[in-house]
């Protein structure tokens, strides 16, 4: 192989490992609920209605998953929830990570952004930006 062909090569393979992931990749947070769970009703009330309108909820849609049914089959899990809620991030159906209960608002906002940082799906910039700027106790 010539040196014309082997950087050519070398060029197209670097150039690659420096493409950003996927774009139209299945990025979601999966909740795992079940009726009557208070952690689960504790969740909606901090959290649930603000979620979906941070970086971290648009990076991240809740998808939620009833623990007494069977595991959707498009999910790869590590392993199969036992308590609820549990939050799986997840891309295209395979887990990166997960947070086993509900911690307190104060806690699950930092969760997510280094699951969504050490997964690689979200950058730098997005970091500390899940959190709502403001939250309006009773309007």
């Amino acid at each position: 192989m010539g040196r014309t062909t082997f950087a050519i090569i070398a060029s197209l393979v670097l150039g690659a490992a420096c493409l950003p992931r996927d774009a139209s990749a299945e990025v979601r947070l999966v909740m795992v609920e079940e009726e009557g769970c208070v952690w689960c009703a504790r969740w909606e009330a901090e959290v649930g209605d603000a979620y979906p309108k941070t970086d971290a909820g648009r990076a991240a849609p809740i998808r939620r998953v009833d623990i007494t049914r069977p595991i959707p089959d498009d999910l790869d899990l590590v392993s199969p929830p036992r308590l609820t809620p549990t939050f799986i991030l997840v891309e295209d159906g395979t887990e990166h990570a997960r947070i086993e209960g509900y911690p307190g608002e104060d806690f699950f906002w930092p969760m997510v952004e280094r699951m969504l940082t050490e997964a690689d799906l979200w950058g730098p910039d997005q970091q500390d930006a899940g959190r709502p700027a403001t939250v309006d106790a009773d309007p």
